[in-house]
């Protein structure tokens, strides 16, 4: 596989509080990759670092081409879809209307009513709900829709920030097997952060354990999980 995603020596900050500290990382395209880590670690700042939220050092390169200094809306064009922790839905606009703004940088109409259609595929709940508000779904429904909108952008990298947070456990299990099917079928490239390390690891083929703002330990998903001393030292179980 092809690196995707390269980040090199990356520091983020915010204000003067320094929150990553040299990371150094690589997404295969195609790939499920998880990041680790305890509250406080550093998952979410690498998230937004990687689309320009937060202000950073080093380089991070999408197939090829610089990312900083461009606005995070030009790195959305680029074909990186973020979905942020609290899933961030527009409530008062209904299912639909916020799956056709997850395509509004899209001049394709047929291929956008083709791409809803696929969307109500794999989440069928939200066929049902479509005309619903998205303040008025279920947690694991807006999940479902936030992970959809961003899929409406056709993105080659998808990053997910918590998608478990908050949601009962049969939920989780059934958007974890729909994010695999996603990067199997569509070839869609993840990068996950997750408090769930053994849900994460089920699905990932790398995996990043990050210890306030460092990069601790890296490797296959499988031996990661395997390895019973990361276990008790930074997974949690």
């Amino acid at each position: 596989m092809t690196a995707m995603l390269n980040i090199r020596s990356l520091n983020a900050y915010y204000g003067q509080v320094q929150a990553l500290h040299g990371l150094e990382f690589a997404l295969n395209e195609g790939s499920v990759t998880t990041l680790l880590g305890a509250n406080g670690a550093g998952k979410t700042t690498t998230l937004r670092a990687i689309c320009n939220m937060v202000r950073t050092t080093g380089a991070i390169e999408f197939d090829g081409a610089l990312l900083s200094g461009r606005s995070t809306e030009n790195i959305v064009r680029l074909g990186i879809a973020h979905v942020p922790q609290g899933r961030g839905t527009f409530t008062t606009l209904t299912v639909e209307e916020n799956l056709q703004l997850g395509a509004i940088t899209r001049r394709d109409k047929a291929g956008v009513v083709s791409d809803i259609e696929r969307m109500y595929a794999h989440f069928p709940v939200l066929k049902q709900r479509y005309t619903q508000q998205a303040g008025t779904l279920s947690g694991g429904e807006q999940q479902m829709l936030a992970v959809a909108r961003a899929l409406m952008l056709r993105p080659r990298l998808m990053l997910l920030d918590e998608p478990s947070f908050g949601l009962a456990p049969l939920i989780v299990r059934d958007l974890f097997k729909i994010l695999g099917k996603i990067n199997r079928e569509e070839k869609v490239t993840i990068l996950v952060v997750e408090q769930n390390a053994q849900l994460a690891l089920e699905i990932a083929d790398q995996a990043y354990v990050i210890e306030t703002g460092r990069i601790v330990m890296s490797g296959n998903a499988a031996e990661i999980a395997n390895n019973e001393d990361v276990r008790k030292s930074y997974l949690g179980y």
